[in-house]
């Protein structure tokens, strides 16, 4: 088959700031564009030093985040894609497709 290509970063809301995901995002040497937990930032600032340096962020990258939400909250509107009906992956695939290419002619 085709060769893996490893991703450039991995791009998540707070919900996934775990060491669990960072750990491995650094083992497969991912760059993790992860924002902190809020109790997470105030545990850290309680420790003071002992509380250890934040791990890297890069916001301009994370406000790239928001097209691709922007883009899967108009594709649930499609009943299709939302429920997923279709029996073959290609077909959906090409639900999806289709959905993203209206939604590029529209704008």
């Amino acid at each position: 088959g085709a060769a893996r290509t490893r991703p450039e970063a991995v791009i998540a809301d707070r919900a996934y700031a775990t060491g669990v995901i960072r750990t491995e995002l650094r083992r497969r040497r991912i760059r993790a564009v992860i924002p902190d937990k809020k109790d997470q930032i105030a545990a850290r600032q309680r420790r003071g030093s002992r509380g250890g340096r934040p791990p890297a962020f890069d916001g301009q990258a994370y406000r790239g985040r928001n097209v691709v939400e922007r883009y899967f909250a108009l594709a649930k509107q499609w009943r299709g894609l939302a429920t997923r009906y279709d029996k073959l992956a290609i077909t959906y695939r090409a639900a999806v497709t289709i959905c993203a290419i209206l939604t590029w002619l529209r704008a």
